[in-house]
């Protein structure tokens, strides 16, 4: 997708001539950035949208497309630290922490492990959720309401276990999930594997969610994109945000194509957010988040699938399917911002696939992918005003759950800049926790 040359033109001489036409600029045109652009184009706010890359390029892209209020228990659970040690030693584990001398990364990791305790636990999991499924009833409405073309399924999620332990382990989380109001449906392996002939005999139990649902992520991000510029919003692609500086009661953003000037500036860099911290004067924020590095692969469509979205729970790999397409995708690498392919990890997912499925893998390779994830030391995004900045927001550090989490976001974020009581209890969100 080409960046519009008259949108960037645009952008500038909002700024030459003198005008503040520039209300509000979001920088990041993820899933995120286009949900909280298309949700304050609604309130009549003008917005222009400014990305360092390409529209959906980070973790937008390549996920599994899986919308699961059923995964609002935060990684950082009683227990984890014990099991991420183990698993260093495994560089295809589920979970790998690269060793490297980064004081940065420790100091997060402390702070991580810090809220691996009950009560941490149950707070992130209740914060989650009340996101996650204010989001998922979001994502309806705004599909029926806008008309997106994105592959929308509400069929649910389920896990699937052959190893006995692993299926016993998961019950500790049902009770909370039960209580917060996911729907569950337990199933024993023969009665599930008579439901799901995709896969092969030795499944011990399945747990199905059955409130899940699940898209085509790449055309989601294509949608909102487009229904930002159908409703009016522009979005400058190639364009870095390069610092902030305070305008009077603007705020004047240089960028690699220019200065831009605007009332409000919503910061929704996923990933990229620490990098920008400095920049921006939220030096904290290279403390709040670290890149979790995740990956997949997609296949063309092989001849027998899965009925709905699985998470071979065994072996942490998702599998999602599309009307032409296949993917297998997760792992939570901690390598820092890594740019390299690694081949063990991928091929991780696809020998976990072959535990499980007739068919694990399609016919033809589409895409070899990996990406970076947002990860808050508390596994609770930052969403709202930014510390001491009356026109500076933030909406990041939603780590694996951006798309899940994105129709909740725009909405949560234009209700507070319009001053309007949001649907979703904004306080566990608010960045001020880690300035």
């Amino acid at each position: 997708m080409e960046r519009s040359n008259t949108e960037a033109a645009d952008g500038l001489n909002l700024v030459k001539d003198g005008k503040d036409d520039n209300d509000v600029l979001v920088v990041g045109a993820g899933v995120s950035g286009l949900a909280i652009a298309l949700a304050l184009l609604q309130d009549g706010r003008r917005v222009v949208v400014i990305d360092a890359g390409r529209i959906g390029g980070g973790a937008s892209h390549g996920n599994c497309g899986t919308i699961t209020p059923s995964h609002a228990p935060p990684l950082a659970a009683p227990g984890m630290i014990t099991t991420a040690i183990k698993w260093t030693l495994t560089p295809d584990a589920p979970l790998y922490i690269k060793p490297r001398f980064d004081p940065v990364l420790w100091r997060w990791l402390m702070g991580f492990a810090a809220r691996c305790n009950e009560r941490d636990w149950l707070a992130s999991a209740h914060a989650k959720y009340s996101l996650l499924s204010d989001s998922r009833l979001r994502l309806t409405e705004w599909v029926n309401k806008f008309g997106l073309e994105c592959e929308y399924v509400e069929g649910g999620e389920d896990y699937v276990f052959r190893d006995p332990r692993k299926l016993e382990a998961e019950q500790h989380e049902l009770p909370l999930l039960r209580d917060l109001g996911v729907p569950i449906t337990i199933m024993d392996g023969p009665a599930y594997e008579a439901f799901e002939p995709a896969l092969k005999p030795g499944v011990v139990g399945a747990i199905r969610f059955t409130g899940d649902a699940s898209l085509r992520p790449d055309r989601y991000v294509a949608e909102l994109a487009r229904l930002v510029r159908k409703h009016g919003g522009k979005i400058i692609e190639d364009t870095a945000l390069q610092s902030l500086q305070r305008d009077g009661e603007r705020l004047m953003a240089v960028t690699s194509f220019g200065n831009m000037r605007a009332r409000d500036v919503v910061i929704a860099t996923g990933a990229w957010s620490p990098q920008l911290a400095t920049e921006i004067g939220l030096p904290w924020l290279r403390k709040a988040i670290q890149p979790g590095k995740g990956y997949s692969i997609t296949y063309s469509r092989p001849s027998l699938v899965p009925k709905t979205a699985l998470m071979l729970r065994d072996r942490s790999v998702c599998v999602t399917t599309w009307g032409d397409g296949y993917r297998l995708g997760s792992t939570m690498e901690f390598s820092g911002y890594d740019t390299s392919l690694n081949e063990r990890r991928l091929g991780a997912l696809e020998r976990g696939a072959r535990e499980f499925l007739h068919e694990p893998v399609g016919p033809e390779v589409r895409e070899r992918w990996y990406g970076w994830r947002p990860m808050s030391r508390d596994d609770i995004p930052l969403i709202g005003r930014a510390p001491g900045h009356k026109h500076l927001w933030l909406a990041t550090g939603h780590g694996m759950m951006g798309v899940g989490m994105s129709t909740g976001t725009g909405q949560l974020i234009a209700d507070m800049m319009q001053g309007r009581l949001p649907s979703v209890d904004p306080t566990p969100f608010d960045p001020a926790r880690f300035s």
